[in-house]
């Protein structure tokens, strides 16, 4: 028995769309990963950008399906469209990180018309993207839109799963993002070179024009109507759920890879299940209905019964597939799995089979594919405003509970109308609708607003003190541990951050005021990136000298919770700190202002888009915006990142400065400094600096007392950090490899801070007499005897941690570094 045409050609179509919705997922990330290089990582900034991406799928959707209805051979003009991607998704990728510079002269001399740059670069390709489905639907559909056309979105939305995951955990490690564009560029390219051999090989082609169809009723004209609401509905559960499920996640780059993966997995199965009978299915408006007022039911309920049932569930999945595979990074995602599994699964299997069932109310096999592409199109749309509604209204004016209260209300309202729409509908399944909306109000009313609050004190332990739900993240300070050794912790999307511990107010004092007491000359403004506890901030009020003090934070809600935090001064509330409201790189492109002191103290390196702050190009840039004789000292946290990672951050750095040197400011923490010019250490300069009561009280409260003290935290100067770094490739933009690193390894401290303490030179300090030296030596072996105390306690040797302990508390048992540590701190 021959197979129908349709039935082949539908086959083919679902392979050819698996690897176009492979790459395009590929290019997404990488454009979204470079936008932020050029628009900065501000959610305004970033969700104007991404909704560039957006609209040309949009737009694409709607022309080419239109277009796709009058040609004879539409898997030609598919085959077309795949080799426009491909050279123009390589362009944009090529080009977009040459123009942030660009992008911010134009934007200080032409407003917001200079957004129509990374609109246009990121918006043509897309337009060609976009019609990638609509074109193959017109030529695989057949009498049936409604069944071909959800197979198809699965298989396309199947295919960016892949996308989605290869992009993360192969090519942009191996490849870096240029490598990983050609790599999206030879799948297009592939697949236009199988579309055009099956176009050749089938004899019959489709009619010249599309088939006169009937017009288009109002009913199929509301059906379209509520389906972009829908789009809009489904977009801001997007929103809520990357703020609600990454607590029980991290920010690292793999986290949200599974997390998405999860988010289309539900809409590829919803599709393909519901595809299989959408042409059977008696009512169609009650099916439509039905699902979308459904999906906001159980997207509520499953953030309302949240608990510490779900950690407890991510930890046995993952000792399960640890004893497995024995590889932690396969263990973290498990665990991401669940979470994204308890949160988000669901409704999207709910949302996805919605497009075969607007399908069947919507498209006409004479038209499929102007009707395919006008439903992804309105759909689309649909989703860049309730990205931005919910986003930057309802989370920020209701809170992440309310505003899924208020999506699921709309669910629900799409849903009510659209039964009572159908006129098919019978009484009874209206109400059923009705009674499901319904179902969420009450629920929505019985869920606490706070409900996300208290599970995170609950899930991380500790006293709530400070929570906000606000459009770029949540912030919330958390109170942990007792006595005399009771601290803040500040907890960004759930994450903890930094905190306000005695060796954290340590390394962040020593972060701000270390540079300034080795500058050679007398500095007189500063830039600090990253307010986070605002202990670096406040550092800088304690140096009298400087004149200008800046602070470039990206979130509002970190600064207003600085008065959580002991220690930093009420940064704050400094009138005399310039807190900028931008990301640190935004704020050097943007601005020629030049400093005597950049300090960095970003999120660790591994969390995602935080490579920007430690690139190559970053360092470049930093250092174009230090004056003559400027110093720039970036935070290196040893224990939160692998040994090859931290080796690959240092030789970018050792690219950009070539004049480096390293310090130590606490037990899990290093100071690269680095400048265009010779660091010079004068004696007698350094202790005019330290010795400036209000510096040298500052230092002195935590355990560095003397100019001698200072001294000692030196490790190594540039000779040091070549032979560290060695041959391992630079972090830069294009190879953001420390992003994309293996999971930490357990006690990777253990491995690191040995061998950097072999790189130990004595500092080349000028006009430093005897009794100088002697006292610095001192200082050193009690510092190092203390970090020997601490590796000791990681490896578990409680005789050696207890016998180096006592040598350093009589050596000096007076330090407050040191009696915090031996009263028990955490």
């Amino acid at each position: 028995m021959a197979v129908p045409a349709h039935s082949a050609t539908a086959r083919w179509s679902a392979a050819l769309l698996f690897g176009s919705g492979a790459a395009s997922l590929v290019y997404q990330l990488l454009w979204i990963k470079q936008l932020s290089l050029v628009v900065g990582v501000e959610v305004y900034a970033v969700t104007i950008a991404v909704s560039a991406f957006f609209a040309g799928l949009a737009i694409g959707g709607a022309w080419w399906g239109r277009t796709a209805d009058g040609r004879a051979h539409p898997l030609r003009l598919y085959a077309w469209l795949e080799v426009a991607v491909g050279v123009l998704g390589v362009c944009a990728t090529m080009v977009l990180p040459q123009c942030a510079g660009l992008f911010a002269q134009l934007e200080q001399h032409v407003g917001w018309l200079a957004w129509l740059l990374p609109f246009v670069l990121v918006g043509v390709p897309t337009i060609a993207m976009g019609g990638t489905l609509p074109v193959l639907v017109r030529a695989s559909a057949g009498d049936s839109v409604a069944g071909t056309g959800g197979r198809l979105y699965a298989a396309n939305t199947a295919g960016a799963i892949a996308g989605v995951l290869v992009a993360p955990f192969l090519l942009l490690p191996t490849f870096g993002v240029q490598g990983s564009a050609w790599a999206a560029a030879a799948i297009n390219l592939s697949m236009a070179a199988v579309a055009w051999m099956l176009d050749r090989r089938h004899a019959a082609a489709s009619p010249d024009v599309a088939q006169e169809c009937a017009p288009t009723p109002r009913s199929a004209r509301l059906a379209l109507v509520l389906y972009a609401m829908a789009g809009g509905i489904a977009l801001g559960y997007e929103v809520i759920w990357s703020q609600t499920v990454v607590q029980f996640m991290t920010t690292r780059a793999f986290a949200f890879a599974m997390m998405l993966a999860v988010y289309l997995l539900g809409l590829m199965l919803g599709s393909a299940i519901h595809a299989r009978f959408a042409d059977r299915v008696r009512n169609g408006w009650f099916a439509f209905g039905m699902l979308i007022a459904l999906a906001g039911l159980v997207a509520l309920l499953q953030v309302s019964v949240l608990g510490e049932w779900l950690p407890t569930l991510q930890g046995r999945v993952a000792n399960v597939v640890t004893e497995l595979t024995g590889n932690r990074l396969a263990a973290m995602c498990a665990r991401f799995v669940v979470a994204a599994v308890a949160v988000v699964l669901l409704p999207t299997v709910l949302l996805g089979a919605a497009f075969p069932a607007v399908l069947r109310l919507y498209a006409q096999p004479g038209r499929s594919g102007r009707d395919v592409g006008f439903a992804v199109a309105v759909n689309t749309l649909g989703g860049i405003a309730g990205t931005a509604l919910t986003g930057f209204l309802l989370v920020p004016t209701f809170g992440l509970v309310r505003s899924l209260v208020l999506l699921a209300m709309a669910a629900a309202v799409v849903g009510v109308t659209a039964v009572f729409a159908g006129s098919a509908s019978r009484e009874r399944s209206r109400w059923i609708v009705v009674a499901v909306g319904a179902c969420s109000l009450v629920l929505g009313v019985l869920t606490p607003p706070q409900k996300l609050a208290t599970l995170l004190a609950q899930v991380r332990g500790g006293e709530l003190t400070y929570y906000q739900e606000s459009r770029g993240g949540t912030v919330a300070v958390l109170a942990q541990g007792q006595g005399e050794n009771r601290f803040h912790r500040l907890y960004i999307q759930g994450v903890s951050n930094s905190g306000d511990t005695l060796p954290s107010q340590r390394y962040m004092r020593l972060q701000a005021l270390l540079p300034l007491i080795i500058h050679r000359g007398e500095p007189r403004s500063a830039l600090v990136i990253g307010f986070g506890t605002g202990i670096t901030a406040g550092a800088l009020s304690q140096y009298p000298g400087l004149t200008t003090r800046v602070c470039a934070e990206l979130l509002p809600a970190v600064v207003h919770a600085a008065s959580q935090f002991h220690g930093n001064y009420r940064a704050g509330s400094d009138p005399g700190l310039d807190v900028r409201l931008r990301d640190g790189r935004r704020e050097l492109l943007a601005s020629p202002q030049t400093y005597d002191v950049i300090t960095l103290e970003p999120p660790p390196p591994s969390a995602a888009g935080v490579v920007n702050l430690y690139s190559r190009d970053f360092y470049q840039l930093a250092s174009k915006r230090l004056a003559p004789g400027g110093i720039l000292a970036q935070w290196w946290p040893i224990a939160t990142q692998n040994d090859e990672d931290s080796r690959a951050m240092v030789r970018a750095f050792l690219d950009a400065f070539p004049h480096a040197t390293l310090w130590t400011t606490e037990l899990h923490e290093m100071l690269l400094v680095g400048s265009n010019e010779p660091i010079q250490l004068d004696a007698a300069r350094i202790a005019q600096h330290f010795n400036q009561p209000s510096v040298a009280q500052s230092l002195g409260e935590v355990g560095v007392a003397s100019p001698a003290a200072l001294l000692a935290t030196w490790v190594t100067d540039r000779a040091g950090l070549e032979r560290y770094a060695g041959n391992t490739p630079a972090v830069t933009d294009d190879r953001p490899s420390i992003e994309y690193g293996t999971w930490l390894r357990r006690n990777e401290i253990v491995r690191v801070l040995p061998e950097l303490a072999t790189l130990r030179t004595e500092p080349p300090v000028r006009g430093a007499d005897p009794q100088l030296i002697d006292a610095m030596h001192h200082q050193r072996d009690v510092l190092f005897a203390f970090y020997a105390s601490g590796l000791a306690a990681y490896q578990g040797d409680r005789e050696q941690w207890s016998e180096a302990l006592g040598m350093v508390m009589q050596a000096d048992g007076q330090n407050p570094y040191y009696r915090w540590i031996a009263g028990g701190g955490p």
